[in-house]
């Protein structure tokens, strides 16, 4: 076979193309992939009146708690996030974004979607949607 007749080589190669324009998008922000995601799923779930632990923010993100929380310290320490002791578990820590990590996540989440807009364009917009919810969720 063919590598090019390949899906999963096919995919290798986007998902890489794709990425290295995340990355151009986010550097100029100080930003890497996964501090962004982690940042945005935080200031999204803030947005809606929840204050996540790092184990719901992992699962929202689709990322391993342990790297999570690894990463949230790094976020932590950029000022962009707070953790709180979560007043029903004195254990956990309850996830808030700054003020500054408010003021960069949306502008973050936009030179994202203006990244997703180019690479997605070729293929309709509900095409791409729909295969990528698949193949991300093939049990649904």
């Amino acid at each position: 076979m063919n590598p090019e007749d390949s899906p999963g080589f096919l995919l290798w190669h986007a998902t890489l193309r794709w990425q290295r324009g995340i990355t151009a998008a986010l550097t100029p922000l100080g930003l890497t992939h996964v501090q962004f995601v982690l940042l945005a799923c935080a200031w999204w779930l803030n947005s809606q009146g929840e204050h996540p632990n790092q184990l719901a923010l992992a699962r929202q993100a689709g990322t391993d708690v342990k790297m999570t929380s690894q990463v949230l310290r790094t976020l932590e320490q950029k000022g962009l996030i707070e953790r709180e002791v979560d007043p029903a578990d004195t254990r956990a820590k309850r996830l808030r974004v700054t003020g500054l990590g408010a003021d960069l996540a949306p502008r973050a989440i936009a030179a994202v979607e203006d990244v997703d807009a180019q690479f997605f364009r070729p293929v309709p917009l509900d095409d791409a949607v729909a295969l990528l919810g698949r193949l991300a969720h093939p049990e649904t």
